[in-house]
């Protein structure tokens, strides 16, 4: 017997989703400050990953000097230059290699015991360790997953954003300082909008993505 979602369709969190659109044109005099930008990096933190390998980083542009380089560097595109701050979401390699360290706390608290912990660990271990593909997609999910929280927090706090692929990853990588065990996954630009963006476009028809087996 199927239960019905204790959800009301018009909660704020689903409305939020549904309102969210990708920005193409932001609004070059608004300026985001350091706290805010922190506490939006904290609301990515929130995403899930892989054994809980919080394996991300992030850079956030918003100088004046590092917007025109990160412009540059992503094929002139405005929004970068325009927007109040533009995040590269980095995902790490070897996430694997500290994951004592982030499920120590839940030792310290009595949620875990030492020996749950080393099993983790060893679990963890044995499926990253040496398997630079399984690294690579993890990095990639990590990012992505990170990034889809950072713009759902940014529309929670009545900015836009805009996800961006496109951007030469080599030179953003030399040029910020983006290690070798990193990867750059997006660019998310966040800021207000200005005028000329276009309304949010359709979604295909969930009948047309769903199947239920």
């Amino acid at each position: 017997m199927s239960m019905p979602l204790p959800l009301d369709p018009c909660t704020e969190a689903l409305k939020l989703i549904r309102a969210r659109v990708s920005t193409s044109h932001f609004n070059p005099a608004f300026e985001i400050d350091d706290d805010l930008v922190a506490d939006l990096i904290a609301y990515a933190c929130e995403a899930p990953s892989a054994y809980h390998l919080q394996n991300w980083r992030f850079i956030a542009v918003k100088s004046a000097a590092g917007k025109e380089k990160l412009c540059q560097l992503a094929y002139g595109q405005q929004q970068v230059a325009d927007a109040a701050v533009t995040v590269i979401v980095i995902g790490t390699l070897n996430g694997h290699e500290r994951i004592r360290a982030n499920l120590q706390p839940l030792v310290d608290a009595g949620h875990m015991g030492p020996e749950d912990l080393e099993a983790w660990a060893n679990d963890t271990h044995r499926g990253m360790h040496d398997k630079p593909v399984k690294q690579r997609d993890e990095a990639i999910r990590s990012g992505a997953l990170a990034a889809m929280t950072l713009m759902t927090a940014a529309q929670a706090l009545g900015l836009a954003s805009a996800p961006m692929g496109g951007f030469d990853a080599a030179a953003v990588s030399a040029e910020f300082g983006i290690g070798a065990t990193e990867l750059p996954v997006m660019l998310v630009a966040i800021g207000r909008p200005a005028p000329g963006n276009w309304p949010r476009k359709p979604r295909r028809p969930v009948e047309d993505v769903l199947a239920i087996v």
